[in-house]
């Protein structure tokens, strides 16, 4: 069963290039290009296994806001964000919720999603 992966993040090309690289790599890849169309897919039948978001993000909905609506409604998805901010830049981060900063590697991109599924 391939482990599906929602990857939210609003500069459109490295959406694509990412969720395809992804798909590529086995994953079943939904991509959302801001918060809110990520909360609506959280909100939807589709159940993931791991939600990589960027912190910010257009439409008022930040990534850590997603973070928390994967908390409400798919408490089983692991969530990883990432962020062209330092860490110490950010808001608390929830815990369980994996960071990684931006730019990244794909292969970090792939280890820090295998971290967290664990």
């Amino acid at each position: 069963m391939p482990i599906r992966v929602l990857f939210v993040e609003d500069e459109a090309d490295l959406r694509t290039v990412v969720a395809g690289a992804l798909t590529e790599q086995g994953f079943e890849v939904t991509a959302a290009s801001n918060g809110v169309e990520a909360i609506g897919e959280l909100r939807g039948q589709t159940r993931y296994a791991i939600v990589v978001t960027d912190v910010s993000m257009p439409e008022g909905v930040s990534g850590l806001d997603v973070a928390a609506e994967v908390a409400n409604s798919q408490p089983q998805a692991r969530v990883l964000v990432v962020s062209g901010l330092q860490r110490a830049q950010l808001p608390p981060i929830p815990p369980g919720v994996r960071y990684l900063p931006k730019p990244y590697r794909f292969s970090q991109l792939i280890r820090a999603i295998h971290e967290a599924l664990g």
